[in-house]
């Protein structure tokens, strides 16, 4: 029994008329009735009551249509999808991002993608404790966009953009990017950061920055979450240090001022990975701002 077969005999079922199925499935009169003689003696059913003039469905092949035309909808319709991810336009992509991202280069990408390949389905994780070199490794993620380049022989990366880290203070805040001369002028504000204790690169990076500039935060609260460090700031109280992506979240009654640090952007991927939607991902990627 074949796919073919199974459509010959959902045709004929329709048509009810060896001629007019025959012309319909491009075959001779003569194959089709050989295919459909193959299908009943395979199965040992009689699918159809046949005379000179008539051709009737038995209730054996009543039965069938009704279930063969359903599975075959579904098959054509997998299959349908099988080629478009064998095209790369259609199937499903895990992506891990850094919460900095998510107020506008992340929404900018998911409109391209959403624009060039409208069939794809995208889950978004947003990671916490795990780091996005062992997600992508343990095929939980497939891309991950994140701050640092991804070191490891078996992830390719790729920089897409960099911006500047800021000082986020509240809009009454005396502090402005004229009167920022000297870090160390803000020896005596309350801080809420990322806790600089931890190994993520954004804590990293403040160490680094601090290191440099010979200064010691006063920090009151540490958070991660860019999203709750605004919302504290936009209270009064304190001050923080993000990158200026966090500008665009339009958070009310907070300004930015930009330091002359920067922080960087890369997407990274699996090397070799077969899901031919992966390159066309980052191809598109390469076109947001």
């Amino acid at each position: 029994m074949t796919t073919q077969q199974i459509k010959y005999f959902l045709t004929l079922a329709s048509e009810l008329h060896f001629w007019k199925t025959a012309e319909k499935v491009y075959i001779s009169q003569s194959s089709l009735s050989r295919q459909i003689q193959a299908l009943e003696s395979e199965m040992g059913i009689q699918l159809f009551e046949r005379d000179k003039r008539n051709v009737k469905l038995t209730d054996a092949g009543t039965f069938l249509r009704d279930h063969w035309s359903t599975m075959i909808k579904e098959l054509d319709q997998v299959h349908r999808q099988a080629k478009k991810i064998d095209e790369g336009t259609l199937g499903f992509v895990s992506i891990s991002y850094p919460g900095s991202i998510a107020f506008k280069f992340l929404p900018n990408f998911l409109e391209v993608i959403s624009s060039n390949l409208p069939d794809l389905k995208l889950e978004l994780i947003e990671p916490t404790d795990e780091s996005h070199e062992t997600l992508l490794l343990n095929y939980d993620t497939d891309i991950a966009f994140s701050r640092d380049k991804i070191n490891h022989i078996n992830i390719d990366s790729l920089k897409l953009n960099s911006e500047p880290i800021c000082v986020v203070v509240p809009e009454n805040h005396w502090l402005t990017e004229a009167s920022l001369n000297n870090i160390n002028e803000l020896k005596n504000e309350k801080f809420i950061i990322a806790g600089l204790h931890q190994t993520t690169f954004f804590a990293s990076l403040l160490r680094t920055f601090f290191e440099k500039n010979n200064f010691e935060p006063k920090t009151i609260i540490e958070s991660d979450f860019g999203g709750m460090i605004l919302n504290l700031v936009s209270r009064g109280l304190g001050i923080s240090i993000l990158p200026y992506s966090y500008q665009f979240s339009k958070y009310k009654n907070i300004r930015f001022i930009e330091l002359n640090e920067e922080i960087d952007l890369f997407i990274n991927w699996r090397k070799n990975d077969p899901n031919k939607t992966i390159n066309k991902i980052i191809e598109f990627s390469k076109l947001v701002k």
